[in-house]
């Protein structure tokens, strides 16, 4: 099976972080957020000080935080202007010690009401996705590249995706995938750090981090019930994951979503 190595990627999962980034947030405000999600955070000392008063730095912790406290500071996140229309963010969902890991774009609105992400009609194919590769909904981790709804369902912008990322790949170091399924294109682009089509994408194994965890790209479920006669590509995809989880193919190898 061919494998390729994406040349730009999102890296898990440490990063420096600074009051900047918490633009919508008092300094008090984002010390208690800072505080309840784990960060340590640095002040500099009075050699170090400018005219504009103490330069504050948080850095993020080499290993990954809590689940609980990863998932309550996703919860309060006002880092771009999606938390004023959002209901609720949209987590994630599933096997936390699962094999593999399906990542999508954004909450629609069926996510945003219910906060579980694939939910709706889209959720259903995925399901019965997953049920042909020989896995319930509960055996795998659903997240997304957003955990708050885009107004009217549009494409994430990105400055809002580069605010979540930090969620994400906490997320993934907590899970340790073995592979990444990306579904959609506004997923695997932000996975991939690339512009290519997801057509292009498909057929192959990438690579995602530092850690080169295998990365399969195949079509999100609401194109597919706009594109019914992609589902026979989407089978292709799920058996080439399948191959790639060292798990035997159906007998009749017929698609059966």
């Amino acid at each position: 099976m061919p494998s390729t190595r994406s040349s730009s990627r999102m890296r898990v999962p440490t990063r420096n972080w600074v009051m900047s980034d918490f633009p919508a947030m008092s300094s008090a405000s984002r010390h208690a957020y800072l505080q309840a999600l784990g960060i340590q955070q640095w002040v500099q000392r009075d050699a170090d000080r400018t005219d504009a008063g103490t330069v504050e730095t948080e850095k993020f912790p080499v290993r990954p935080i809590s689940w609980e406290t990863l998932e309550a500071a996703v919860s309060v996140c006002t880092k771009c202007e999606l938390h004023t229309s959002r209901t609720q963010t949209v987590f994630g969902t599933g096997n936390r010690q699962a094999d593999w890991m399906i990542i999508g774009e954004a909450p629609g609105a069926d996510e945003d009401r219910q906060g579980e992400p694939f939910v709706g009609r889209a959720g259903l194919l995925l399901n019965e996705m997953l049920l042909a590769a020989g896995y319930a909904r509960d055996e795998v981790y659903i997240a997304n590249i957003l955990k708050c709804r885009p107004p009217s369902n549009r494409d994430p912008s990105a400055d809002e995706m580069t605010c979540c990322e930090p969620w994400l790949q906490q997320q993934i170091a907590l899970i340790q995938p073995k592979l990444i399924l990306a579904v959609g294109r506004i997923a695997a682009h932000g996975l991939l750090q690339t512009t290519t089509p997801v057509g292009r994408l498909r057929g192959r194994v990438h690579r995602y981090g530092d850690e080169e965890i295998p990365l399969i790209v195949t079509y999100h479920p609401a194109y597919l019930l706009r594109n019914p006669e992609k589902k026979r590509e989407v089978w292709e995809d799920m058996k080439m994951l399948m191959q790639a989880m060292g798990m035997p193919l159906p007998d009749n190898q017929k698609r059966r979503t």
